[in-house]
């Protein structure tokens, strides 16, 4: 049985993803798990502490969920794939969640936004790792790492906008065109700059 601070956070998720933070008021939230309005501050000390608490579970749910899925892989492409599965997946399955998490950053105090942050910073250096890795294997083509990192994330969090789960594809579905199309690109540029350089040589090795 969940507890009523559970409750609470569920209920927010609910109202903020289809309201919106700022149209949504304590009484609403109150109204929706059935308790007075009062009883919300005994667990939250207020609106904006309970939104960061659940950007807070949020992301590390997140990096709990990348670190999970690359524990399974071996080399850089299964990695890679294993972490774009995981993104997808993740923002798929808790759409709600990552959708506050991405739009409403602005409701947050200074405190609390360099907090999500700097989690969201440890998450994409995961990425980037990865594309470094690689690149320095000779599997990806040299790059701006950081950049490229913010684009397959930033494509890979789209659906969370998007996603109907009772859409024409399920998550499993969608997670394998995100799969195949990133890492396709990833790998793709690498083989036409072998071409470019030495189409002979490429012809030999293809």
């Amino acid at each position: 049985m969940a507890s009523m601070k559970d409750t609470i956070k569920s209920v927010a998720v609910d109202l903020f993803f289809r309201k919106g933070y700022y149209a949504t008021s304590i009484s609403d939230i109150a109204r929706g798990c059935g308790i007075q309005k009062a009883s919300i501050y005994y667990h939250f000390p207020g609106k904006e502490e309970l939104l960061f608490s659940i950007m807070q579970s949020t992301m590390q749910d997140l990096l709990s969920s990348l670190e999970n899925h690359l524990a399974d892989a071996s080399d850089i492409e299964g990695r890679m794939r294993a972490a774009i599965r995981s993104h997808v997946s993740f923002h798929l399955n808790r759409q709600k969640e990552t959708f506050i998490a991405t739009s409403e950053l602005r409701g947050l105090t200074e405190d609390h936004l360099s907090v999500i942050v700097a989690r969201r910073d440890d998450y994409e250096r995961i990425f980037q790792e990865l594309i470094r890795q690689g690149v320095d294997q000779g599997v990806y083509e040299n790059c701006d790492m950081k950049i490229l990192s913010y684009a397959i994330l930033t494509l890979c969090t789209a659906g969370a906008f998007w996603f109907r789960p009772d859409g024409r594809l399920s998550v499993d579905e969608i997670a394998d065109i995100y799969e195949k199309f990133v890492l396709n690109g990833l790998m793709a540029a690498q083989a036409s700059r072998a071409f470019q350089q030495s189409p002979a040589e490429f012809a030999t090795r293809t």
